[in-house]
């Protein structure tokens, strides 16, 4: 016997509703998203704001740091182009060579200057120096060399001043003068040569000039400071007829340490006395020197005395005498 079944369908499972609660799932789920669209919009635009305000804030930490920008272009091969330009107006440029007296440009109020300088031969050292109306300031500084016909260095030692000039050709004489005083030659007739100058008390300016066989000049000028409180010694020649020798005297407050005699200007006849090996200090304040050790000729006899004291000071003086 067949029988038959009766199937019949599943009956659909419960499901709560929850209108009871005021929102159905696709009013839940609506909720849901403009939360979070909400929260994104409210995310950017503290992002932004905090964006812009960093920018800001850079920008004024930027606009406030901001210094004077010099640039230096070699326009020859003895010429330079400075330039100096800011956003706000600049107070004071200057340029100056090895650390000699700068060169003020009128650059007051002004928000860029530029200027055409020489470069000096030899090896030289150029510094700028800019500072704007807010105190800001910059600073440059190149070395630069030329080879000239003619070159001029100065070294300090102690009281005095070393100056070695070459030249590509013989040199004929050298000046020099401090300050505005009586410029002295002293003459070369080579292609090198090195001279040592007292420098005087306080601050001088020095300036040089050398010449060579061909009449090209090279002027130099350098401020020195002379050692404060160093005089020069005193030292005088005289001749003695009677015993045919000349007799040196010579004094200083500090103390005398060597005495140089030099006769016709022979290296034969050069004589050295060096006081710091034989007398204290006190001792070496007065100098006298009178026998006749040194070899006279007859006739003109040309005698030069350089006198040297504890701070290296030196004095000298010359005479001529006739046996």
């Amino acid at each position: 016997m067949n029988q038959i079944l009766s199937v019949e369908p599943p009956k659909p499972k419960k499901i709560r509703n929850n209108m009871a609660n005021g929102a159905s799932p696709a009013v839940q789920i609506e909720r849901i998203v403009k939360f979070f669209a909400i929260s994104l919009i409210v995310f950017g635009i503290i992002m932004i704001s905090s964006g812009s305000y960093s920018m800001y804030q850079s920008s004024q930490i930027g606009d406030g740091q901001a210094k004077p920008t010099i640039s230096v272009q070699e326009i020859s091969e003895t010429q330079l182009e400075i330039e100096v330009s800011h956003d706000i107006p600049l107070q004071r440029v200057t340029y100056t060579w090895n650390n000699e007296e700068a060169v003020e440009l009128d650059a007051s109020g002004k928000r860029s200057v530029s200027q055409t300088i020489e470069i000096p031969t030899g090896n030289n050292t150029l510094t700028l120096y800019a500072v704007d109306q807010e105190g800001k300031e910059t600073t440059f500084s190149r070395n630069y060399t030329i080879e000239g016909d003619i070159s001029i260095d100065f070294e300090v030692e102690g009281s005095q001043l070393k100056i070695t000039s070459n030249g590509k050709n013989q040199l004929s004489y050298m000046t020099y003068r401090w300050d505005d005083e009586e410029e002295q030659r002293i003459d070369i007739n080579d292609i090198t040569t090195e001279q040592l100058v007292d420098i005087p008390l306080g601050l001088h300016t020095i300036t040089v000039s050398v010449v060579d066989v061909n009449n090209t000049m090279e002027t130099q000028e350098k401020k020195v400071e002379g050692i404060t409180g160093a005089t020069k010694p005193t030292v005088e020649i005289s001749f003695d007829e009677t015993k045919s020798f000349f007799v040196i005297k010579a004094s200083d407050n500090e103390g005398i340490t060597r005495v140089e005699v030099t006769i016709d200007e022979d290296e034969n006849q050069k004589y050295l006395f060096n006081l710091e090996q034989i007398y204290s200090q006190e001792q070496r304040k007065e100098f006298e020197y009178g026998q006749g050790q040194f070899a006279l000729h007859d006739g003109e006899n040309k005698i030069e005395v350089t006198v040297y004291n504890e701070s290296g000071v030196s004095e000298t003086a010359a005479a001529k005498v006739n046996k």
